[in-house]
């Protein structure tokens, strides 16, 4: 099965990123960056979330992250799934951290229990069959809305939204144009998604 071990995040300033990453979130090596200054403009189609276990842990990454530099989308609250919040970091990456918790029940830690890469795409549907024909397996899936692979051997889970609900769930407008300044680094070797999406060989 293909499997994630790394997400490269194209910045104009590489240093900068990583002492930003480091200092919000402290993921090490599943995230990297590496210098880009590809002309982008708007959404960039994705964004990456961070899973854990209660409220105080998104409250503490996001505080972080906003002390970094980061800028507030969605300020952390309440819903009905749970409790989160989302954030862009300052070489413009979206992270949204959450928990289904809506109440500590232990200790605050920094644990990150998954790394969720969430693409918006043109067709979720072809997007899907083009995946599941590159060697990732289904685990969940609700028709022409959200697909989740199987991520139980990578380091970074990936799931499909549309592009709108994708851009609705992090809180920015969906259109969007340019690079992605992304590269997803696998063990399936490369190959370029409908979407423009790059995977590369992981390191």
């Amino acid at each position: 099965m293909a499997a994630i071990r790394s997400i490269i995040i194209e910045a104009p300033d590489p240093d900068a990123a990583n002492a930003f990453y480091d200092k919000a979130f402290g993921l090490g090596d599943t995230i990297r960056t590496r210098a880009g200054d590809a002309p982008t403009a708007g959404f960039r189609g994705c964004a990456l979330s961070l899973v854990v276990s209660q409220p105080g842990t998104v409250d503490s990454l996001i505080g972080t992250a906003v002390e970094a530099g980061a800028t507030t989308l969605k300020p952390a609250t309440k819903s009905f799934w749970g409790y989160g919040g989302v954030v862009q970091a300052p070489d413009g990456t979206i992270w949204k951290v959450a928990t289904s918790a809506k109440k500590d029940t232990g200790p605050v830690t920094r644990d990150v229990d998954d790394i969720v890469l969430l693409l918006g795409v043109g067709d979720v549907k072809a997007s899907k069959e083009f995946y599941v024909n590159h060697g990732l397996t289904v685990s969940r899936s609700f028709g022409r809305k959200y697909v989740e692979f199987d991520g139980s051997s990578s380091s970074v889970k990936l799931a499909l939204y549309g592009r709108k609900a994708a851009a609705k769930d992090v809180g920015v407008d969906p259109d969007g144009s340019g690079s992605h300044r992304i590269v997803i680094g696998t063990d399936a070797g490369p190959f370029t998604d409908p979407d423009g999406f790059a995977w590369d060989t992981a390191a």
